[in-house]
């Protein structure tokens, strides 16, 4: 049975990479030599199927930033995004009643397009609250990639609704980077910098407007294909792939027990462990695999630092990660960092 992990820290689609191309040629650069120096042809982005890695995307998103010298370039991929650059669950959502609907259809079927395994988008509030989960440790590698979503929801509702004022307010989780003015006057609403998450706080007469494309009879078909396709990708899910996508959320500072997967998981614990018996693994031995995948990951394709990995990985300090990372590799973190950037570099990718 096919897994789900392609890759440890999640993916997308390349439809994401060609509104990031967008905001490139919006800035006055061509984005086309930027797009083939990380693997993106130009048949590659017109597939939809086709897919990027997170570490990967956010490499070409600084690389964006540096090539036009905008740090507010998640901004402009917002403004340029448009449904359809998010798929079938772009095209469901724009023809839902309300901008609100829209809003929570395209965040209620974005994993059709994008996995991370940090997080879900979800909606709450009385549907007057989008909410993006925490990307911490926060650096010039994923700044935009925050900007970005939160824009782009924005967008959509200005699209939908036809309103240009949609928001009460906006929350973004990392520190204030001196562009309070310009991030207030394109979200057209307060922004709260350092807050505890990052969120946009809908009025309630955008969540309430009536969709300008409202089509009752797509939007069911659109839905119910998108609950299709979802039911789809999840049944080649082992118990083992479920357990592992629940378990890197709660890693972050922690060692998650048993008892706490097997509860959102909505089973009994001693269920959970008959079912990953029957598959010839154990909750531990799957703990283990996920630690090593992931720090593999944030080695290889991250910027993140030893102690801030250990802390992503529930380890009690980074010498724990280290004795980790030396059983599971037979060397160092930064030996192996130090090695894979170095065969980048003669690659010409970094």
């Amino acid at each position: 049975m096919p897994s789900r992990r392609t890759n440890s820290l999640g993916e997308l689609s390349v439809l994401y990479a060609s509104v990031l191309a967008r905001a490139v040629a919006a800035e006055g650069q061509d984005p086309a030599p930027l797009m083939e120096r990380f693997g993106l042809s130009p048949q590659s982005l017109a597939t939809p199927d086709a897919r990027i890695s997170i570490p990967r995307f956010m490499r070409l998103g600084e690389a964006a930033i540096r090539l036009t010298g905008n740090p507010a370039l998640g901004l402009t991929m917002g403004q340029l995004s448009r449904p359809v650059d998010a798929g079938m669950a772009g095209l469901a959502a724009q023809c839902a009643p309300t901008a609100g609907e829209g809003l929570n259809t395209l965040i209620k079927f974005g994993v059709l397009t994008s996995h991370n395994s940090r997080g879900t988008p979800w909606m709450s509030g009385k549907g007057l609250t989008a909410n993006f989960y925490s990307i911490r440790p926060y650096n010039v590698f994923n700044y935009f990639v925050v900007d970005s979503v939160l824009a782009a929801w924005t967008e959509f509702l200005r699209i939908v609704s036809g309103q240009q004022q949609v928001l009460e307010s906006v929350s973004i989780e990392y520190p204030s980077r001196g562009l309070d003015e310009e991030f207030e006057a394109w979200f057209g609403c307060p922004v709260e910098f350092g807050a505890k998450g990052n969120a946009i706080q809908l009025s309630a007469s955008a969540r309430d407007a009536a969709a300008l494309q409202s089509q009752p009879g797509m939007f069911d078909l659109l839905a119910r294909q998108c609950e299709r396709q979802l039911l789809k990708t999840r049944s080649h899910w082992t118990m083992g792939d479920r357990v592992k996508d629940r378990l890197t959320p709660l890693l972050q500072g922690n060692t998650p027990d048993l008892a706490t997967v097997a509860d959102q998981l909505g089973l009994a614990p001693w269920t959970l462990q008959r079912q990953l018996r029957a598959e010839g693994t154990g909750f531990r031995e799957l703990l283990d695999e996920t630690r090593q995948e992931l720090a593999s990951e944030y080695i290889r394709e991250t910027r993140t630092s030893i102690s801030e990995i250990a802390w992503l990985l529930g380890f009690a300090n980074p010498a724990a990660f280290h004795k980790a990372w030396k059983r599971w590799f037979k060397t160092s973190p930064a030996e192996h960092r130090k090695r894979y950037v170095r065969e980048q570099k003669e690659k010409g990718i970094l």
